[in-house]
């Protein structure tokens, strides 16, 4: 797909690099996104996403059509992806404590594919993932892409409130809920790793281009982390 440049109100343009989620989209959204923060374009603000970038501007500098321009003529300076590392970010490696206790939905999962709990896990733990954008809540991460012998719909009613540190699955997609919150995603288990404390000076732990890896550890261990087995409601 040839990338489109779309108006998103007086004072934003949102460029698309695809249609669907890929690898390939996503590195030409951070590769735009850094080439613009090193222009001198009076942007205010970027919002990485999947496969599109938002780019709110200053409208006292530019006008529509000179923004376009601009960022077209970023695209076409752009190097081919051959020449860009894949893992763009930072690597992180996530304890996981993965029970039924504090993953409802495991059971379901697993009843889904055919397989065991114990199935669920490794098959959770085994993959890489991506950090594609940042959203819904503070902290919120969207990764993927989550395999086909793992996916799972929304659930059809979202729960009222979901644990903080609660990792879960949803179709391709894979997170963990920063903040207590409600949600309809399917929660496989639970995490002490921090994403959004505000007055530890941490906003934003997992950023776009960044790469995660879970790791099953025991309830001990989660415990000693600091962990609670909250209940659902």
């Amino acid at each position: 797909m040839k990338p489109s440049i779309v108006n998103a109100g007086a004072d934003a343009v949102i460029v698309y690099f695809a249609d669907e989620i890929s690898i390939e989209a996503n590195q030409r959204v951070l590769q735009l996104d850094s080439a613009i923060a090193s222009s001198d374009l009076a942007i205010l603000e970027t919002v990485p996403a999947y496969s599109s970038l938002m780019v709110y501007y200053d409208i006292t500098r530019h006008s529509d059509t000179d923004i376009r321009a601009s960022i077209k003529a970023i695209i076409e300076s752009l190097p081919e992806l051959q020449q860009v590392n894949a893992e763009q970010g930072q690597t992180h490696v996530i304890p996981v404590y993965y029970d039924e206790t504090v993953g409802p939905d495991l059971a379901r999962i697993a009843e889904l594919h055919g397989c065991s709990v114990e199935e669920v896990i490794e098959r959770h733990c085994r993959d890489s993932y991506r950090v594609y954008a940042l959203g819904f809540a503070p902290g919120f991460a969207y990764m993927g892409e989550v395999a086909e012998d793992l996916q799972a719909p929304r659930l059809d009613s979202p729960r009222t409130r979901i644990p903080a540190g609660s990792v879960a699955i949803a179709e391709r997609q894979t997170a963990i809920y920063p903040l207590a919150s409600p949600g309809g995603w399917n929660i496989i288990g639970r995490t002490t790793f921090p994403l959004y404390e505000p007055q530890k000076g941490i906003l934003n732990q997992l950023n776009s281009g960044d790469t995660v890896r879970f790791k099953a550890i025991s309830k001990d261990e989660f415990i000693t982390a600091g962990g609670s087995v909250e209940a659902f409601e």
